[in-house]
Parts: C-alpha cells; structure tokens; sequence
C-alpha cells in the first residue's frame, strides 16, 4: 500500500510529503504559466508531425506498390517480346535453313549439270579425234596400198575406173 495512506505521510517533517506539496505547486505554478497549454501544442505538434509522416510513408508505399506493379507489368511485357522475338528468331533461322538446303540442291544440280556438258563434250572430241585417227590411218593406209599397186605398174581398179570414165563422158 502506498504511503499516502499512512498517517506518518502527513507530517510535517516527512521529507516525503514536502516532495508531493513541491509537486503541487509546481503543477499549479505550470498550469498557471500555460505549461499546460504548452506541453499540449508541443504534443499536438508532435502527433501532428507523427501524422504527417504516416500520411507521406502511406503515400510512398501507395507510389511504391505503382512502381512495382509498373515494373511487373514492363518485366511480363519484356518477357513476352523476348518470348516473341525468340520466336521470330527461330522461325527466321528455319526459313533459312530451307533456302540454303534449296539453294544447296540447285547449285549441286547445275555443277551436275556442268560435269555432264563436260563429259559429254570430252565424250565428243574424243570420238572425233578417233574418227580423225581412223580416217588418218586409212588414208595412210589407202596410200600405201595405191603406192604398192602404181609401183607393181597395173591396178585393176584404176583400170577400171578409165573405163568408166569413157561412159560417163559420153
């Protein structure tokens, strides 16, 4: 139980009690001198402060949630362009892959094409250089057996050939 109850609280040589009537009057001297008043404006000022700090932290949080909700939306529209471009980019590689593999079989067809004509060509001139030998040879050979007859002095088929020649002239 508190001392103010007790009888030796009120007596005059308690220093305790000369501390609560100090206290008192201090209590009235302050609420005379508007302390009081004072300390109420200095506590409305400090709510007041104290307010205007959640209302600007309510305020930035309201920001910062826009602002990430902002970046969200900017970070799901990045992902999906990436997504589109990825998408792009495949189908472009595709697209080419078929006009090299195209432009691949055409260029091996006209180098087909070309050692063909080349062979072919090749083909031709050596059948005409044989035909060229061949027809060398027998003209060799067709003058050496005209030489042997006109060196033995009578060759039938020239013989032959004078004869026709009086029919055909007439």
């Amino acid at each position: 139980m508190p001392a103010f109850f007790e009888a030796e609280f009120w007596n005059w040589q308690n220093p305790e009690f000369w501390v609560g009537v100090g206290f008192l009057v201090f209590l009235v001297v302050a609420g005379m001198m508007g302390g009081f008043k004072a300390a109420a404006a200095g506590l409305d000022a400090k709510a007041s402060a104290i307010k205007t700090n959640l209302d600007d932290a309510a305020r930035i949080r309201a920001e910062a949630e826009a602002l990430l909700a902002d970046i969200s939306r900017q970070s799901a529209d990045a992902e999906a362009q990436a997504k589109a471009v990825i998408a792009a980019a495949k189908d472009q590689a595709k697209r080419l892959e078929a006009q090299a593999k195209a432009d691949l079989e055409e260029t091996v067809a006209q180098r087909t094409r070309l050692a063909e004509r080349r062979i072919e060509t090749a083909q031709l001139e050596a059948v005409a250089q044989v035909k060229s030998a061949a027809i060398d040879l027998a003209a060799r050979a067709t003058e050496q057996v005209i030489a042997a007859r006109l060196a033995a002095g009578k060759d039938p088929a020239i013989d032959e050939a004078i004869g026709q020649i009086g029919a055909k002239l007439q």
